[in-house]
């Protein structure tokens, strides 16, 4: 995230509590785009905070660690939580996008999440898209967002509801009888 909006990677780690946020405008389509991307705490004992930022969302996208076979195996939980708390309209259709990060650590030497097993993930969630990433390198970064962006700006072309329905206008004689314009 901080690499997308800033263009900046910081070695010291600081875990999420709650949630954090940038915005980033973006063209898409000849159309300025404003995104809020929320970071939501990944660490389990934070997982109860970061629900109130699920409701509205238009795109949800889960992040693992492609040399940690533990966060790969914790999608599913991460996956069916996000539905169950942000009660999406139409769950089934809901945008997700998967991203593989630190595929620059030790050469790929340390990776424990083949490529392969991913895709047959991504497959099994009704075939969202996936992109392996580093943030450090800033690898990949801008294409996965990218992406991300059109989803969620399609995603909210969806949502919208539009009344097409005129404002009755009462007429004066009612405020003149009574004296009061309520």
């Amino acid at each position: 995230m901080n690499q997308y909006v800033n263009k900046k990677f910081s070695q010291q780690y600081k875990a999420t509590i709650g949630a954090d946020f940038l915005t980033k405008e973006v063209l898409i389509e000849d159309k300025l785009v404003t995104l809020q991307i929320w970071d939501t705490a990944g660490q389990e004992r934070f997982q109860s905070l970061g629900v109130a930022f699920y409701r509205g969302a238009d795109c949800c996208v889960l992040v693992y660690d492609v040399n940690v076979k533990r966060s790969f195996n914790t999608l599913n939980t991460w996956h069916d939580e996000f539905l169950n708390q942000a009660s999406p309209s139409d769950p089934k259709n809901f945008p997700f996008i998967l991203v593989g990060n630190k595929i620059d650590l030790d050469g790929g030497n340390k990776r424990m999440v083949s490529e392969k097993k991913a895709r047959e993930w991504c497959a099994s969630k009704g075939d969202i898209s996936y992109f392996e990433t580093s943030a450090k390198e800033d690898h990949n970064v801008d294409t996965a967002f990218l992406c991300i962006a059109k989803l969620a700006l399609a995603h909210e072309h969806d949502q919208d509801i539009y009344f097409n329905t005129v404002a009755e206008q009462v007429p004066n004689t009612e405020q003149m009888a009574s004296g009061c314009a309520c």
